[in-house]
């Protein structure tokens, strides 16, 4: 999934768990209440996958930034 749509899920998730959490604020009993822990897994999830890939592309950009000299971990910064 594109990132765009994975913000796109957890914006609505957000909203959804903010309507159960006023309901239960008001007294009042959710109509589903098992829901709740489903949706707070599923935003744990979309979270799990967006840091993921940030975390790949931050990598992706390190890797082209540092270039390895020796297999003795010896590095050198290439200047832009």
């Amino acid at each position: 999934m594109h990132e765009s749509v994975l913000k796109e899920r957890l914006n609505e998730l957000n909203k959804d768990l903010m309507k159960f959490n006023a309901q239960i604020a008001t007294h009042t009993t959710p109509e589903n209440p098992g829901r709740i822990r489903a949706i707070k897994k599923t935003i744990a999830k979309i979270n799990t996958i967006l840091k993921q890939k940030s975390k790949e592309v931050i990598k992706k950009a390190w890797v082209e930034f540092v270039q390895p000299v020796d297999y003795q971990k010896n590095f050198v910064f290439v200047k832009q």
